[in-house]
């Protein structure tokens, strides 16, 4: 009887993960050889469920980068291409508020706001920001990313026209091309940000420079 109620426990679960439930474990007691057997197999189904779960972020990261390209593909005005992005950007990798600022051409560098995302409508992000003030302006300095857990108390809130609410997490990408800074694109969000994420803004920033100086090749 005990070898009956395990067996069919194993094949309860294994029929699961034929039609594509990996959520499912094999929790029958069991000793000996048998209890091997379920080891194994709940071990078989944990692997499969990470490496279907790093395919399919793959999948959703080539998907989204091929979509933002095609977008973005022949775009001939900054302020369009700013606004754009951040419309298509922030609700994609859960984020509450973005922000593009563009570094300026004058002989004193400093970085103007090309475009915003529920920017806070009172005490929020100024119009023109210093080289290497904050942490827009240090990932300007340094070309490399910056992500803040747990933001202070007393950051830029997210803007609404009904509240304003503090975010949780704040990252900060450079765009360069060819070793020359073009801008620094920042969001926030209200939750962690998920690495898949991340990865995403990592690869898009990466390709936004060449975006960028077309646009301003073309321009002048």
């Amino acid at each position: 009887a005990n070898l009956t109620t395990q067996v069919r426990a194993i094949a309860e679960v294994a029929t699961a993960v034929t039609q594509g439930d990996l959520t499912r474990s094999i929790q029958v007691e069991a000793r000996g050889e048998v209890a091997e057997l379920k080891d194994n197999i709940n071990t078989m189904i944990t692997n499969l469920r990470l490496t279907t779960d790093r395919n399919t972020e793959q999948d959703w990261l080539k998907t989204n980068l091929a979509r933002f390209t095609a977008m973005l593909q022949g775009q001939r005005d900054l302020v369009t291409v700013g606004k754009m992005l951040l419309s298509e950007l922030v609700p994609l990798v859960n984020a509450h508020q973005g922000l593009i600022y563009r570094l300026g051409s004058e002989e004193r560098p400093h970085h103007k706001l090309l475009a915003s995302y529920a920017n806070a409508p009172t005490d929020g992000y100024p119009p023109r920001l210093e080289l290497g003030l904050g942490f827009l302006g240090q990932c300007a300095v340094e070309k490399r990313r910056i992500l803040v857990a747990n933001v202070p108390a007393d950051a830029v809130p997210i803007g609404s026209a009904l509240f304003q609410v503090l975010p949780r997490s704040f990252v900060v990408f450079p765009v360069v091309f060819e070793g020359e800074m073009k801008a620094v694109i920042a969001l926030a969000s209200l939750h962690d940000f998920a690495p898949g994420h991340l990865a995403l803004l990592e690869q898009l920033t990466a390709g936004m420079g060449i975006v960028l100086n077309n646009i301003e090749a073309t321009m002048q």
